[in-house]
């Protein structure tokens, strides 16, 4: 079975800057796209940043210019560099990722990370 896990968020002040770290392991054969979640408290999870194998990009207008998307193919992970964070920015960031893995026969489907809290605050 894969696995999605995030690393790197925590507390900063505004104005700050984080990395997040998505690491993806198992009997990955593929990974399409990955990406960036989030989801602050009552409401509803948008995406930050996506990309798709061969460099194609997408932000929430709420982060461009802020936050950067990249991503190591050898390691099979992928980074999220958070610059001029905001109060606005608060949430639980989730990984995501289409893989295609091996499970018997080969197979694709979307994963999850467990997420991890990031929080913008004096």
């Amino acid at each position: 079975q894969v696995q999605l896990v995030e690393s790197g968020g925590g507390l900063v002040q505004p104005g700050g800057s984080l990395r997040l770290s998505c690491a993806a392991s198992g009997s990955i054969t593929s990974i399409y796209s990955m990406g960036w979640y989030r989801q602050a408290p009552g409401k509803q999870r948008e995406l930050v940043a996506s990309m798709v194998s061969g460099g194609n990009f997408n932000y929430a207008d709420s982060v461009k210019g802020r936050f950067t998307i990249s991503r190591d193919n050898a390691k099979n992970t992928v980074y999220l560099q958070m610059n001029s964070l905001k109060p606005e920015d608060t949430a639980v960031y989730y990984c995501n990722a289409d893989i295609g893995y091996f499970r018997v026969s080969f197979r694709r489907a979307p994963f999850w990370g467990p997420g991890t809290q990031v929080t913008v605050s004096s």
